[in-house]
C-alpha cells in the first residue's frame, strides 16, 4: 500500500513549527524520524493532511549534562543516545536499552523523543524514563511546561501532550554512584517489538532491594511502576520464585490475551525476565 495524499512542510524553526500545529490543528502531526509514522501511513492507519517535519530544527538535539541532570534534545538519534559517552557514564540503565531498540537501520534514523512521544506499549525507552523520573518538557504556544514521565502516558499511544505541542527535550536525572539497575527483554527475533521486557533499578541493603522501580513493557497499555512486584520483592530477605512473582505481576498489569500469545503465557515471561533482572543486579552488587 501507499500512503494517501498529504502535504509537507519543514519549518525553519521552533515557533515555526508550533504555528503549523496550532493553524491545522488535528490534520497536521509532527515528523522527526518518521520510523513509526511513515509505516502507519503507508498502511493507510493514519491520514493526516499536513506533516510537519521538525527534523531540521538543530536546537532540538544534542545530549549534555548539567549537574545533576542529563538532558538530551527530543531530536537525538537512537544511535546518538546508544554511542554517547554522556549516557554510558550517567545513565547506565539507558545505555543498556539501547541495544534492544529495533534493528541498526532504525535507530540511525529514529529519535529518542519519537520513541517516548509515541507511547508504544511495547517500546523500551518509555519504560527507562518512568524508571528513572525523567521529565519531559513541551513547547506549544503557551510556552514551555514540564510533565513527569510517570504522569505523561495515559493509555495505549495516549499522552498528555496536546495536538499544538512538540516535546523538545528530556530532562534525566543522573543515576546515583552505586546504583544497581537492568534491562531485560524478550522478543522472537533481535530488533523485533518486545513480547515482554522491564526496566528495573534499585538498591541491596541488608540482603534485600530498596527504592526498588519497575516498569514493564508489553505487559500493558503503557508503562508505570509496578508497585506490588517492587512491595513483594522488597519486603523478601531472599529471592522470590516466579510465582510469588507472577501473582504480584497480577495485582499491577491487566494481562489479556492476544493473537499467538496467551495472558497466561506472557504472566510467565513477564515473571522469568524480572527474576534474572534481580539476580543480575544481586549479582552486580
Amino acid at each position: 500500500m501507499k500512503a494517501p495524499d498529504f502535504s509537507y512542510v519543514r519549518p525553519a524553526s521552533l515557533d515555526e513549527a508550533i504555528g503549523l500545529l496550532v493553524t491545522h490543528g488535528e490534520s497536521a502531526v509532527p515528523l522527526a524520524g518518521g520510523q513509526s509514522l511513515l509505516t502507519t501511513l503507508n498502511m493507510r492507519l493514519s491520514a493526516p493532511e499536513l506533516l510537519v517535519d521538525i527534523s531540521g530544527l538543530d536546537e532540538l538535539r544534542g545530549i549534555d549534562v548539567d549537574g545533576g541532570t542529563v538532558r538530551i534534545g527530543a531530536l537525538a538519534r537512537h544511535v546518538d543516545v546508544a554511542t554517547s559517552p554522556v549516557v554510558a557514564e550517567h545513565l547506565p540503565l539507558i545505555s543498556e536499552a539501547m541495544a534492544h531498540v529495533a534493528h541498526v537501520a532504525i535507530r540511525n534514523r529514529g529519535t529518542f523523543g519519537g520513541s517516548l512521544a509515541n507511547a508504544d506499549p511495547a517500546a523500551e525507552l518509555p519504560a527507562c524514563a518512568v524508571v528513572l523520573k525523567a521529565t519531559l518538557v513541551l513547547a506549544g504556544p503557551d510556552g514551555q511546561r514540564e510533565v513527569a514521565a510517570g504522569d505523561f502516558y495515559q493509555g495505549l499511544f495516549e499522552t498528555t501532550r496536546q495536538g499544538d505541542e512538540l516535546l523538545v527535550e528530556v530532562r534525566v536525572p543522573v543515576q546515583p554512584a552505586g546504583q544497581l539497575f537492568a534491562f531485560e527483554e524478550l522478543s522472537r527475533r533481535s530488533g523485533d517489538f518486545g513480547i515482554a521486557g522491564l526496566a528495573a533499578t534499585g538498591q541491596l541493603e541488608d540482603g534485600g532491594f530498596a527504592d526498588l522501580r519497575l516498569a514493564y513493557l508489553g505487559c500493558d497499555d503503557g508503562p508505570r511502576l509496578a508497585a506490588a512486584v517492587a512491595a513483594a520483592v522488597s519486603g523478601q530477605g531472599g529471592p522470590l520464585d516466579d510465582r510469588q512473582i507472577a501473582e504480584a505481576l497480577r495485582q499491577d498489569y491487566e494481562f489479556s490475551d492476544v493473537p499467538g500469545l496467551s495472558a497466561a503465557t506472557k504472566v510467565r515471561l513477564a515473571a522469568v525476565l524480572t527474576r534474572r533482572a534481580l539476580d543480575r543486579m544481586r549479582g552486580a552488587a
